[in-house]
């Protein structure tokens, strides 16, 4: 991966540009589990809601996962395709929009100030359809890489559909128009969790994986079969959730179960093949990453057939056990490269990754963040509020030691030497 970005430094945006969204990112990571500490009364038993739950669901949404993503897929992107960014400014835009955005948005649904939801889903929303711009503007220009541009266009046809969804979500918290606030609210979380998120996490896989590993990129039939059941779920439980039919929700969970089972097979062979074995702490969590999106749909099936507590352990195995624990494995690979293409030795020489990011506030993140949402589902089953802030208390421990990471990384990169 060295040797791939260092190659493509004239595609490299300004480091304040992707470190700006990894920075408020970690940040609103810590906020994420005060949030939960102060929710572990109602968050046990979330149904949806303006509250402090729904804040705490948002700050994970909008502030971690959509800030991560952001960052990341900006510089990744036109890396990945050999085709720049056509103008810096916006993306610092889209940044100016979403940061004050996401805090005025999670405020009014932890205060239940309508307002302030209304103003800031509505800054959310600029700032994502500018990036959506510029999103599929770089998009248009990837013809290079056909599997990649595939998701990429379904994930951007999910955001357009996100976007419009959630800000009528919020106005109808104000006018109260929406005949099925709830069932719209899910269709809201699939298109969020599993269309945007999910399909570009999937998408970037075949980027990324293959980067980290040395080895070359999946290709083939097999490939575009996990891309078309991939889709295909995402459209089925759109559907599903926006008729309220429990029988289509739960085919599209058997159909989720072939898309997945066909993209981890896809990326086991990519690691077997790479040239790079060792790959360290951050795949321990993509494996498990991979092992809760298997879960999803086997809980998904669950909550739908009755299991207590299943539709906000549907939502956290999803959201929190396999997208947050995918994309933070991904940053602390990203992150300290990234850094290296920005910064000097102080003494000559290459700078080296170990120099850019300390290895035991990571340590600390993986275990600590694995004990968390292990707590935390177990506190979702036995609806138990004290073991559900405990659980989140050591949540908060995790976010700290990633944030000290992101720092650290920050720091280095502002003075420009290690």
């Amino acid at each position: 991966m060295t040797a791939f970005l260092a190659s493509a430094k004239s595609r490299l945006l300004p480091a304040s540009v992707p470190f700006r969204f990894f920075a408020a990112a970690s940040v609103l990571h810590v906020a994420l589990w005060v949030a939960l500490i102060f929710a572990a009364g109602e968050f046990t038993q979330f149904r949806g809601g303006v509250g402090k739950s729904l804040a705490a669901v948002h700050l994970l949404t909008v502030g971690v996962l959509v800030m991560t993503a952001a960052g990341a897929s900006v510089q990744l992107l036109p890396v990945a395709t050999s085709r720049p960014l056509a103008a810096v400014a916006p993306i610092k835009i889209v940044f100016w929009l979403l940061a004050p955005g996401a805090l005025a948005l999670v405020g009014g649904m932890g205060f239940g100030h309508v307002g302030a939801m209304i103003v800031g889903a509505t800054a959310c929303v600029l700032g994502l359809l500018l990036f959506a711009v510029l999103f599929a503007d770089n998009l248009r220009r990837s013809a290079s890489m056909p599997l990649v541009q595939a998701y990429g266009w379904a994930a951007f046809v999910s955001l357009i559909l996100l976007l419009a969804l959630g800000l009528a979500l919020a106005f109808d918290n104000c006018i109260g128009f929406l005949s099925d606030h709830a069932g719209l609210a899910l269709l809201h979380m699939i298109l969020g969790a599993f269309g945007f998120m999910g399909l570009l996490a999937l998408g970037f896989s075949h980027v990324l994986v293959p980067m980290f590993a040395l080895a070359s990129a999946p290709k083939g039939r097999l490939a575009w079969v996990g891309f078309f059941l991939a889709t295909a779920t995402v459209a089925l439980a759109s559907t599903g959730a926006f008729f309220g039919n429990a029988l289509v929700l739960s085919a599209s969970c058997l159909l989720g179960l072939a898309a997945i089972a066909v993209h981890v097979q896809l990326m086991r062979a990519t690691l077997k093949k790479g040239m790079r074995k060792r790959l360290g702490l951050s795949f321990v969590l993509v494996k498990i990453s991979w092992a809760m999106l298997a879960l999803t749909p086997l809980v998904g099936l669950a909550a739908l057939y009755g299991l207590p507590g299943g539709a906000t352990l549907f939502g956290l195995v999803a959201l929190g056990g396999w997208l947050m624990t995918f994309l933070f494995a991904i940053l602390q690979r990203i992150a300290p490269f990234l850094a290296s293409m920005h910064v000097t030795r102080a003494s000559g020489g290459p700078v080296l990754l170990s120099d850019l990011g300390a290895s035991a506030p990571l340590t600390v993140h993986a275990w600590c963040h694995l004990a968390a949402l292990a707590g935390l589902s177990v506190a979702i089953v036995l609806d138990n509020a004290i073991l559900a802030a405990l659980a989140s208390a050591v949540g908060l421990a995790s976010s700290l030691a990633f944030a000290t990471f992101i720092a650290g990384i920050v720091k280095r990169v502002a003075s420009g030497t290690t």
